[in-house]
């Protein structure tokens, strides 16, 4: 079999070149050139696509090959579970067979043990093939072995031989292996390691993971094999490799946790078969990874030693609402510019914010140091989020306790006007059951009944006035 010819593509212009360049020829562009593999075609192939051109009258006797949408078959593909009630979540509901599934995050986060639970589960009725591209057969059983010795909450070990194990980088080699082997559920950890022969760079370059992702894809809608694909990711926190990786697979997951908190978050950015911005949650022990049934309490901070600064939101993350503990810290600067520290949000809402205390409330926080943190490590992005910090900086400058019981729910605009939010209701019933009894939310939202005094307001100093209590709080002695 004749090696694939190669040619190089910029990826600014689009010019094509036979041989590398630093610098395109065409745009002058650095480091833009990337390796392609050149489609071979025989000559009847190529006399062919001149018969078929543009300009040239299609023969009648040629076959039709596009459908209508009521000639395409209805057929329907009945997930089944990876043994995690919360992947199952993030995933729409469960894995969708023929789907490649992308997933990334920092080194030791978690994600090879999370996919080795995974496999081990499914191995009890299906055949599995698990590539570990980074290790060795041996290093992949110990760490089985480790997690069979005590699974915890986790799936239960297979006791089963049908998780097949293959050490190995070439991607041809493992294409041979799934022809040979016929698995359901295909494991590549990671695709960074994997290389094709044909093309002459180095493994984990643009090229690289873009043909072995490519190749992996035609499998999977070919076969209907499930494949999950593990990504590293860059100093930025992106999966590394070109932004077509993403657009090639169904679902991308992505792995985040602090280091020295012992909770993870599988967060979905993209989901073909599901809901997008969906998280699940798991539990990072001495023997593996198990799920936390009640995420609410891990990123709810204690409620009966209560601090000032301090106030209680409802962050909605996909379809599942989170109530999650606010910490406000205002003090006066000792700098000509004064700091700003945002952990766990938008660095930019949080200045957005404090103008707007500073613009419409007269609090002098120009001259003051603020920093703001969520509880439990949770990055609130949503601007849902802005009342309950806007409170909890005002509740440290006053020096306030908000009451532990009451939650704070809307988004802040320029105007210092508060506006309504989606999914309120299902906000409000995710408090109400964890046992609040009053909601701070926008005015003019039509809500159902619910066993908690709700509050509505229209401007950020009413809901201020109804968070913050009129006697300052006792000193701590």
């Amino acid at each position: 079999m004749a090696k694939p010819r190669t040619k190089y593509v910029c990826n600014s212009c689009g010019t094509e070149t036979a041989q590398y360049f630093g610098r395109c020829p065409a745009c002058q562009s650095w480091n833009t050139l990337v390796e392609q593999v050149m489609a071979t075609s025989s000559p009847k192939d190529g006399a062919r696509l001149v018969a078929n051109r543009p300009d040239q009258r299609r023969s009648p006797a040629s076959p039709r090959v596009s459908q209508t949408l009521s000639e395409i078959s209805d057929q329907r593909f009945v997930r089944f579970s990876s043994g995690f009630g919360e992947l199952d979540r993030v995933l729409g509901g469960g894995i969708v067979p023929g789907s490649l599934v992308l997933v990334g995050g920092d080194p030791g986060i978690g994600k090879s043990t999370l996919l080795l639970q995974m496999m081990r589960f499914l191995g009890s009725d299906r055949r599995v093939l698990y590539v570990c591209a980074e290790e060795s057969g041996q290093q992949v059983k110990l760490r089985a072995q480790r997690l069979e010795s005590d699974a915890g909450d986790g799936p239960p070990p297979d006791p089963s031989d049908s998780l097949f194990l293959l050490p190995e980088t070439d991607l041809e080699a493992v294409l041979r292996e799934m022809e040979t082997l016929q698995p359901q559920v295909v494991v590549i950890d990671s695709i960074q390691a994997m290389y094709l022969a044909a093309l002459t760079s180095a493994p984990g370059s643009v090229a690289q993971v873009r043909e072995c992702t490519a190749a992996l894809m035609r499998v999977a809608k070919r076969d209907h094999v499930t494949l999950f694909v593990v990504g590293h990711v860059t100093k930025e926190g992106a999966i590394a490799g070109p932004k077509v990786l993403e657009h090639l697979v169904d679902t991308v997951l992505y792995f985040e946790g602090d280091r020295f908190a012992s909770h993870r978050l599988l967060r979905s950015v993209k989901n073909r078969f599901g809901a997008t911005h969906e998280i699940g949650v798991f539990e990072m022990r001495d023997r593996g990874l198990s799920e936390v049934p009640n995420p609410s309490a891990l990123f709810l901070g204690d409620r009966d030693t209560v601090a000032p600064g301090t106030a209680t939101i409802v962050a909605c993350e996909g379809t599942r609402p989170i109530v999650v503990e606010l910490q406000a810290l205002v003090s006066p600067t000792s700098y000509p510019s004064p700091r700003r520290t945002a952990t766990g949000m938008e660095y930019n809402r949080l200045l957005q914010i404090l103008a707007v205390l500073e613009k419409r409330l007269g609090i002098p926080l120009s001259k003051l140091d603020a920093y703001v943190a969520s509880s439990g490590g949770l990055s609130v992005a949503e601007p849902a989020a802005d009342l309950g910090v806007a409170v909890a900086v005002a509740a440290s400058f006053r020096d306030r306790l908000v009451d532990p019981l009451t939650v704070i729910i809307g988004e802040v605009g320029l105007g210092g006007q508060v506006r309504s939010v989606s999914q309120l209701e299902m906000r409000l019933k995710e408090a109400q059951k964890l046992g609040f009894k009053r909601a701070i939310v926008p005015q003019g939202q039509v809500l159902p009944p619910l066993n908690l005094e709700v509050i509505p307001v229209g401007r950020v100093a009413d809901a201020i006035v109804e968070a913050l209590p009129t006697r300052p709080a006792p000193e701590d002695r």
